[in-house]
């Protein structure tokens, strides 16, 4: 009698522990479930309403502790904790890529999840001007804030990167083609390149590439040619004028006698090409060698191109500058030196 009564104690005191634990058991998930309930509100909050953006950046290596304590810290976010949480549950926690992010305390916890995870970091934007050189368009890299001019130059002169990227020359100079284009921060030298280059080669096209033929041409030929073109005037309806002269002059066995080539080879250049620079013998001195100089002498646009390509039908042979941005063209020496003359000598 005594053990039946002792049993019917112990199932009871079973029953009440299982009732106990259920409810527990209950309590935790209740308490589980409302958590998870104000992790996803918390993701769809703001921080604030303040709109202004901040440079956050993440670096090789930072955890999600690391980058919501810091986020936090910018007051870009509110309760890192949930943060964390929040990255957990979407699974999301280690798919943080590395970058600079324009962020705000206006934007939720899940929008600021969504931008770092997508890795579309802050761009920097990157402007080449037509007629630009090497050594411009590596100051103009370094003061986006990319990379150092010593470390672009240094990839852009490379030989062996060159002929890995099929240009048939020492130095990328002509093939940098001038344009805007939006980089993020880190982006190598040899990706920079490589994105100007395939701007280069959208641009020249197959029609351009058989008109090159026709003209007797190399594509880097054409190059060179337009890069002197560019160079030589800051007026676009003369570039094909400009580029007849030199056809003509080419077809004639003459010498191009271009200074900004003579210029080019000159380090440092104060602005006054002297006759002592015009008898220096140097790979781009016009004066002294015939036919193209060795290289391009600064990177061409889009029209500098079109008119090495397609000049003007004249005979021209000479032009000298009228100090207007514009040039006054002759067919003879006779006349050219008479235009000088006028535009140069008594304008002095």
């Amino acid at each position: 009698m005594n053990k039946t009564e002792d049993e019917k104690s112990e199932n009871q005191d079973l029953k009440k522990r299982i009732i106990v634990l259920s409810v527990c058991a209950f309590i935790v998930l209740i308490s589980v479930f409302f958590y998870i309930i104000s992790i996803y509100q918390y993701g769809k909050k703001p921080g604030s309403d303040q709109t202004e953006k901040k440079i956050f950046s993440i670096h090789t290596g930072q955890n999600i502790h690391t980058i919501a304590e810091q986020l936090h810290h910018l007051h870009i976010i509110q309760n890192p904790s949930k943060f964390k949480m929040l990255s957990r549950i979407k699974g999301l926690s280690h798919k943080l890529k590395t970058g600079e992010y324009e962020l705000s305390p206006s934007m939720t916890p899940n929008e600021i999840l969504d931008i770092i995870v997508s890795g579309k970091s802050m761009l920097y934007r990157v402007t080449i001007p037509e007629g630009s050189n090497l050594n411009q368009v590596s100051l103009i890299i370094e003061k986006s804030e990319l990379i150092s001019c010593g470390k672009f130059y240094q990839t852009a002169t490379d030989p062996k990167v060159t002929r890995e990227m099929g240009i048939p020359a020492e130095t990328f100079e002509g093939y940098l083609f001038p344009d805007t284009y939006l980089f993020p921060k880190k982006t190598t030298p040899k990706i920079i390149i490589a994105t100007m280059l395939n701007r280069f080669k959208e641009i020249f096209k197959e029609d351009w590439k058989k008109q090159s033929n026709r003209l007797g041409l190399s594509i880097h030929e054409v190059v060179i040619l337009a890069s002197m073109i560019e160079k030589e005037t800051g007026s676009a309806f003369e570039r094909p004028i400009i580029s007849s002269v030199f056809h003509n002059r080419l077809q004639k066995g003459m010498r191009l006698e271009s200074d900004p080539t003579v210029i080019y080879a000159i380090q440092d250049f104060d602005g006054n090409l002297t006759r002592e620079h015009l008898q220096t013998q140097t790979p781009y001195n016009t004066y002294k060698i015939l036919g193209l100089p060795i290289g391009p002498i600064s990177n061409p646009g889009k029209k500098s191109l079109e008119a090495a390509l397609y000049p003007s039908d004249t005979s021209y042979l000479f032009f000298v500058s009228k100090r207007d941005a514009t040039h006054q063209f002759s067919n003879t020496i006779d006349e050219h030196n008479r235009a000088v003359k006028i535009f140069q000598l008594q304008k002095k």
